[in-house]
């Protein structure tokens, strides 16, 4: 595992949580237990991207509780370098409880223990930012923004332009119920700090009321790489003075959930392969799909030979495409069969 001060492909900053996952369905008030899983966009992108084959840190700060051992345990067993996240003796790891529905729509329910939380404390002075600044590409994300004025003020130096910082990739995730505790304006702030960034992935659903991907490159011209994702529809990449839409895949969703964190590693892990931005969306749509068909926020990726396979396919293959539970698995056995039967 790399060391805090070895470069590595992409490095991810913010708040992991411990998620308490119903035993079955119904309504918090109702559920009588909960299973333990991991929750963070960020270390959820950093996890991804480690299962895809890339080097990846996370940065972060939880308690000196149990539960922050717990966190550094599950991210760092998924092959993410833990090496430079601080432990608070002082404020405890944040935890959050959900039911099994769309945390986008209303079928949902999501009670957070956050506030005051050893991540709500991240700040210039106590991290160590030779480790964050240490990776090809910085992967941050509009929640840690809303934390606390602190996080602010760490968020506004990481995304300032200055030279010789890594590529900065940052993912809006507009949470409105973070912000209403604060005294800022959530989407004035979200929208000055990914002016500041290289990559910036907004869906359109949060990109501040202005309706359609055209309007929101309008609003923000400065990302080198926009991307504004669809839904269902699909998502759009402007890149300098170019276009390209990609449909999304259909799939049979098992649980809507982690798809966004999926997508951006799906997309970064292609940017740092080279690949053209038409198969860095398909990366995104395909990465995506792995975490709407599996259970829970984190699935493994597509093999990337396959996932390779599956973004070379031409328009109308691409179109025809349908993902159910259990595709990565069976992709990846197809095609070592295909393999098998071209040895000699």
């Amino acid at each position: 595992m790399a060391g805090a001060s070895d470069v590595v492909d992409v490095v991810a900053l913010g708040e992991s949580m411990v998620t308490f996952l119903p035993s079955r369905p119904g309504r918090l008030a109702d559920v009588p237990s909960f299973d333990r899983a991991i929750g963070g966009a960020e270390s959820n992108v950093a996890c991804v991207l480690a299962a895809a084959g890339h080097s990846a840190r996370w940065v972060g700060r939880v308690g000196a509780d149990g539960f922050g051992d717990h966190l550094i345990e599950a991210i760092g067993g998924r092959g993410v370098d833990v090496s430079a996240v601080r432990r608070d003796p002082d404020r405890p790891t944040g935890v959050y409880f959900r039911t099994a529905g769309d945390r986008a729509t209303d079928a949902h329910e999501v009670a957070y223990y956050r506030a005051g939380s050893a991540a709500s404390a991240m700040s210039a002075g106590n991290l160590d930012l030779a480790a964050i600044r240490a990776g090809r590409i910085l992967h941050l994300s509009g929640i840690t923004a809303a934390l606390s004025a602190d996080c602010l003020r760490l968020m506004r130096g990481l995304t300032a332009r200055r030279p010789g910082r890594p590529l900065v990739s940052f993912d809006v995730n507009h949470r409105p119920g973070l912000w209403r505790t604060t005294a800022q304006d959530g989407p004035g702030v979200l929208l000055e700090l990914a002016r500041g960034a290289d990559i910036v992935f907004v869906g359109e659903d949060e990109a501040w009321g202005l309706g359609g991907a055209e309007a929101v490159r309008a609003a923000l011209p400065e990302p080198e790489v926009l991307v504004v994702k669809q839904g269902g529809t699909g998502a759009t990449a402007f890149h300098g003075p170019h276009t390209t839409t990609v449909p999304a895949l259909r799939v049979d969703v098992v649980a809507a959930v982690g798809a966004g964190d999926a997508f951006a590693a799906g997309f970064l892990s292609a940017t740092l392969r080279g690949l053209p931005v038409r198969d860095r969306l398909r990366h995104g749509h395909l990465t995506a799909a792995a975490a709407l068909t599996a259970p829970g926020d984190l699935a493994a990726p597509p093999a990337r030979h396959h996932a390779d396979r599956l973004a070379a396919l031409d328009d109308t293959a691409w179109g025809r495409l349908r993902l159910g539970p259990g595709w990565t698995q069976a992709g990846e056995r197809a095609d070592e069969e295909a393999e098998e039967a071209r040895t000699p």
